[in-house]
């Protein structure tokens, strides 16, 4: 089995989108949030803001915690890839500091073919990962404004 790994996860959400990172597999396009693997002693804000260089080009001002996600690879349905991987994806509230480079990124991940603002309107019926946050984050960032604290502890989901 791998070690568990913690993974700093970025949640942007501007004019009524969220920035998704977009990649395709065997299936088809989807997507996930701007982020990756937290390094041997970079906190949480050091981490998120180097992958967001990383992956979408643009430096983001770090908010609060918001949720946390484990994910034990074997109990979901990438099981026969995922079987020995376990993470904690710890997501945090973000902003764009500027968007001149937006989508340049300096170390792409695998699969990645771009970047794509994802309407929250149609973001549950989007092939968005992890699925649980969907109805989060439409819910946090609709008019009725219902404000959801964190962070919240979504546990083995996907």
């Amino acid at each position: 089995m791998r070690p568990v790994r913690n993974s700093a996860k970025a949640i942007i959400v501007r004019d009524g989108c969220l920035l998704a990172i977009k990649k395709v597999d065997e299936v088809g396009y989807y997507y996930i949030l701007p982020g990756g693997g937290q390094e041997p002693g970079e906190t949480l804000a050091e981490a998120v803001r180097r992958e967001c260089l990383e992956e979408i080009g643009a430096d983001v001002s770090v908010g609060d915690l918001w949720l946390i996600r484990e994910y034990i690879g074997k109990n979901h349905e990438f099981a026969e890839a995922d079987h020995d991987f376990h993470a904690f994806e710890l997501m945090l509230r973000c902003a764009l500091v500027t968007d001149a480079q937006l989508g340049v990124g300096t170390n792409m991940d695998e699969g990645q073919v771009g970047i794509e603002w994802l309407p929250l309107a149609k973001l549950e019926t989007i092939r968005f990962y992890p699925m649980a946050i969907r109805p989060i984050i439409v819910r946090a960032h609709s008019a009725v404004g219902e404000t959801e604290r964190g962070p919240i502890y979504l546990g083995d989901v996907n």
